[in-house]
Parts: structure tokens; sequence; C-alpha cells
């Protein structure tokens, strides 16, 4: 929003969490083994939306609630925490938040909390979940037949249990209407800002991100592990040292035998071994590193195709378009139109 962008810091003291004015209720419903920072991040998020608007001379907030079945709960580290009996809640509700955590299986089989999870998301403006919160949305039947993520580790049991469920397994989040899942722990951040960001405008939602001292730099359709994470673990130390060069600086000349070189193997057995190992040849290793970087240039500033295309070791914006289109389905511009703010998928 204007005059949020170019504030230097916010206001030393914390103000008033409530805004005076238009207020969008957030209710965080958790339950006991539910993650804490599930439940810490988003309030965070909108908590530091609120100082910045009340700063910025807005009064429309946020009012975040927690609520549980019978009041307070333990959450992970055995912490208590206050909360509203969720039986007792009336009322309008903007956003609905259902957390994660590992006692998400119990959850999703209590009727008692999915008859109150369906009763006051039926008039909320959205409902959201963060991680394998996931799960007790879908056993609500809040989910059937729509788009949603989770924690990478539950894609497939999501898919497996609630097959009306159309899981995009390693987005960061995902939304579908007025439905919003996102995936593991920390990504309840991002899913926070992003709701920030469709509520305000993008500036809000950098300058929390900002003060949280959080990059925003992941957008919903982007994936939860960068490409070098995806690769199986590998013995030879020579070849994990090649596949970190090759993150470390993707626009240096990666030729086979240059890699071959850095593993200290020779041509012909390094072209045969790393695709055993790594699943993919090393031209295509190289281009998805290349790809995933200037994925992230094109995210984060506005250098054209051609500078983002040297940097990141393409040569070319033809060359650069052509390798998006083969490894992402998308220009670079066309992603850099797309993913330039927190928007979920």
């Amino acid at each position: 929003m204007a005059g949020i962008e170019g504030r230097r810091s916010l206001p030393p003291c914390p103000v008033a969490e409530r805004v005076d004015g238009v207020e969008r209720e957030v209710l965080v419903i958790g339950y006991g083994g539910a993650a804490l920072t599930d439940i810490a991040g988003p309030a965070d998020v909108f908590a530091g939306a609120n100082r910045a608007l009340v700063a910025a001379g807005s009064r429309d907030g946020y009012r975040v609630r927690l609520a549980g079945l019978g009041g307070g709960f333990e959450v992970t580290g055995g912490l208590r925490m206050e909360a509203e009996d969720l039986r007792e809640v009336s009322g309008g509700v903007d956003t609905v938040l259902v957390v994660g955590g590992f006692t998400f299986a119990d959850a999703a089989r209590d009727a008692e909390l999915r008859h109150h999870l369906r009763r006051v998301a039926s008039g909320a403006r959205r409902v959201t979940s963060v991680c394998t919160g996931a799960f007790v949305l879908a056993a609500a039947g809040l989910l059937d037949g729509a788009r949603a993520t989770t924690h990478w580790a539950y894609c497939d049991r999501l898919a497996a249990d609630h097959p009306s469920v159309q899981v995009v397994p390693d987005a960061i989040h995902v939304r579908d209407g007025r439905l919003v899942t996102s995936a593991g722990v920390t990504a309840g951040i991002d899913l926070a800002l992003a709701l920030v960001e469709r509520d305000h405008d993008a500036a809000l939602a950098r300058f929390v991100a900002r003060w949280m001292v959080v990059f925003l730099q992941r957008p919903g359709g982007q994936s939860q592990f960068s490409v070098r994470s995806r690769v199986p673990p590998v013995r030879e130390p020579g070849l994990r040292a090649v596949l970190d060069a090759v993150v470390d600086d993707p626009a240096a000349a990666w030729t086979v035998e240059e890699m071959a070189r850095r593993a200290a193997m020779s041509t012909r057995h390094f072209s045969r071994v790393f695709p055993r190992r790594v699943g993919v040849s090393p031209a295509r290793y190289v281009e998805r590193v290349r790809v995933e970087a200037a994925a992230t240039a094109l995210e984060a500033g506005d250098e054209g195709l051609d500078v983002v295309a040297r940097r990141t070791g393409f040569g070319s914006a033809e060359t650069l378009r052509r390798a998006f289109l083969r490894v992402l389905g998308v220009t670079p511009g066309g992603y850099r139109d797309r993913f330039r703010t927190t928007g979920a998928a």
C-alpha cells in the first residue's frame, strides 16, 4: 500500500494488535499436539501487518483468534496455549486457518472437530490450512474436488486417503477459489504473506517479510525444494563436489569434460556414473540448476532477459526461453509475470 514500501522501519514499540475500524477476523484452529510454528508464524505475519497498517494510518487490519475444542490445548514442545472453545465461536469469520501437527490423524478423525470446522467455514470468506492441517480440511469434506497441497512427506498420503482432492505435490501454497493450503511448517509464513498481499498489496507483504527477516521469494507454485536437494544421496565425494559447484556457479562452462575433471574421474566413467547416481544426464542437471537460478533472478529483479540469461549461463534470451519452456512449461516473461508476487498457485 502507498507509503509502506519506502518506510525504513516500523514504530519501535508495538501498537495495539486490534485495529479500530474494518477488521478481518482470522480464526486459527488447533488441537492437542499441533505445531507451534504453524500457529505462531502466521499470527506474527498478521500482527506485523497490523503494526504497519496503523503506522500508515489505515484501519483495515486483522484480529487473530485461536480456538480448539474445549479451549486451550498443548502444542509441540509441551507448551500450553490458551484458546477459545471452538464450540462457542459464532459470528462472521473472515479467514479460517487449520494448523498441522504430528497428531493430525487424530484431529481428522474427531467428528466433533469436523462438525464445528464445517460450521465456522460455511460463513468464512476463505478457508486455509498449514502443513498437515490439509488432512483435517479434507476429512471435513472441505477439499473435495479442489487442488491442494501439504507437507512434502505427506502429499502421497493425502492423495491416497482423499482421492477427491487434486494434490499438487511440492508447491509452497495452492489457492483454489476460497481454499488455500500450504506446505510444511514455515510455509505457513509464506501463506500468511500471500493472504496479506491479496487483502492489501505486495508492498505491505514485502515490508512485513523484511521486518520478520524472511525472504519473500517463495511464490505459491514454487517448489518446496531446490534442484540440488532433490538429487538422491551420492556416495562419491567427487560427484557431490561437482553437484555443489554447479549450484554455486551455474554460469560457468560446465562441459562433461570439466565436470569429470572436477570429480577426478575419466570422462567416460563420469558419463556412466552421473545419470545412475543423479537420475538425469549432466547436461540436464546443469540446465535445471540454471533455470532455477534464472527463476530466482526473475522473481527478485527487473533485469532484462538477456542480462538474466548471461548471468545464469544460458548466453542468450532465446536459449533461456527454450530452457524455461522445456523445464517449466512457461516462458521467462510469463514466469516473471506470474511469480513476481506472493500469490498462491
